[in-house]
């Protein structure tokens, strides 16, 4: 855990969140600004900085898309988004690696 990381809080408990699913591994929170009707964040309870760090880590890439897995799955979401921002130039702003799980709407490329 990283003293000074907000989504270690949340998964500690020690912030509030509409916490959606939670396993083992990962906890899934409704995103406070949302950008479509279903707009949910899958967090490892690990903290790694971002996606690029995952990769030395494959027991979280794994825990990750289970839980994204896990989350469709209970919210009954067939066709979704999943987005990972890594670094402050891709919008990242909690630096805790995260998945964005966007539903609820159509999504065009490029998005805008």
């Amino acid at each position: 855990m990283a003293d000074d990381c907000v989504f270690c809080k949340i998964v500690n408990g020690d912030l509030p969140a509409t916490r959606i699913r939670e396993d083992e591994a990962t906890v899934s929170f409704a995103d406070l600004d949302p950008q479509a009707p279903v707009h949910i964040l899958v967090v490892p309870r690990t903290h790694l900085r971002d996606l690029t760090e995952v990769g030395a880590h494959p027991e979280v890439a794994v825990a990750l898309t289970r839980g994204i897995r896990a989350l469709a799955e209970q919210e009954r979401l067939t066709d979704f988004r999943t987005v990972f921002n890594t670094g402050a130039g891709a919008q990242q702003t909690v630096f805790h690696v995260h998945a964005h799980v966007l539903a609820g709407r159509p999504f065009s490329w490029p998005p805008g």
